[in-house]
């Protein structure tokens, strides 16, 4: 029977976080996939709304993927990545439909073909494979960046390289690619994200390339109550679609689950 892991050791956020390392080739590729132990209590979400994709979580959620992206950024071996797959996927706290994978990408490292997303997507999602390792993330500095950007909070940023940069939907997983320092930046801006809560909730954008759109690439957003979110929106799609005999689209079918949830969270208190 496999180990369990030690609860140190999977709860950590911090740099005791330990973290599974599978050798996979795909495409013709080498990638060694980084992947979170199974008792590891983060639950995350993706969805896609205003042109934008989406990772929700909630802060402790926010903490770990600062972590991650901070460690990535001093990654040296090609073919290195991050995907967040089952089972710390959960359905997304608006509509409760189901969350893609997340690949978390450096820019100058990896390189990320649609068969090799969908190949490692398969990979995640099979729990008969077992990994050919584990990591500790260290991810020194990142406190330290903190502490001193909200000792000083306006302040001048250098460019960044953006070089590669994107936030995209691949392989049927949200790909979210940066060069380091652009990995460390974003890695920043999910670490305040606890930081900044207001009546519950904070985001930051993602923007990969200099030049700003009407919407950015990508955007994390967190909830205090994100988990109470996702079961008001699973009861109320579930209600939705038992009225409905024939479901009508996910354009016309989300706005009815929507409100639905709004009123289950006030059916709750919540």
């Amino acid at each position: 029977m496999p180990k369990s892991p030690r609860p140190a050791a999977a709860h950590a956020d911090g740099d005791r976080l330990k973290l599974h390392r599978h050798e996979v080739r795909a495409d013709g590729r080498a990638y060694e996939m980084i992947t979170l132990r199974p008792g590891v209590r983060a639950r995350l979400s993706t969805n896609r709304y205003h042109d934008t994709w989406h990772i929700l979580s909630d802060p402790h959620g926010a903490r770990l993927l600062a972590r991650l992206l901070w460690g990535l950024s001093y990654q040296r071996r090609p073919g290195t990545l991050v995907v967040i797959g089952p089972p710390h996927l959960t359905r997304n706290p608006f509509d409760a439909e189901p969350a893609d994978p997340i690949a978390l990408v450096p820019a100058q490292l990896t390189t990320l073909t649609r068969d090799a997303a969908r190949a490692l997507r398969r990979r995640v999602a099979d729990r008969r494979h077992r990994p050919h390792g584990s990591v500790k993330w260290h991810t020194w500095g990142l406190e330290a960046e903190v502490a001193r950007q909200e000792a000083v909070p306006w302040q001048w940023r250098r460019s960044l390289n953006r070089c590669g940069a994107a936030v995209e939907r691949v392989g049927g997983m949200i790909v979210v690619r940066a060069a380091p320092d652009l990995l460390r930046e974003w890695a920043l801006d999910a670490a305040f994200l606890p930081r900044n809560l207001n009546r519950g909730t904070s985001n930051c954008d993602y923007h990969p390339q200099e030049v700003l759109t009407h919407y950015p690439d990508g955007e994390v957003q967190i909830f205090t109550d994100f988990r109470r979110r996702v079961s008001a929106a699973s009861i109320a799609r579930d209600e939705v679609l038992a009225s409905l005999p024939d479901p009508p689209p996910p354009l016309d079918l989300n706005p009815l689950i929507w409100r639905r949830g709004t009123e289950v969270r006030a059916r709750r208190g919540a």
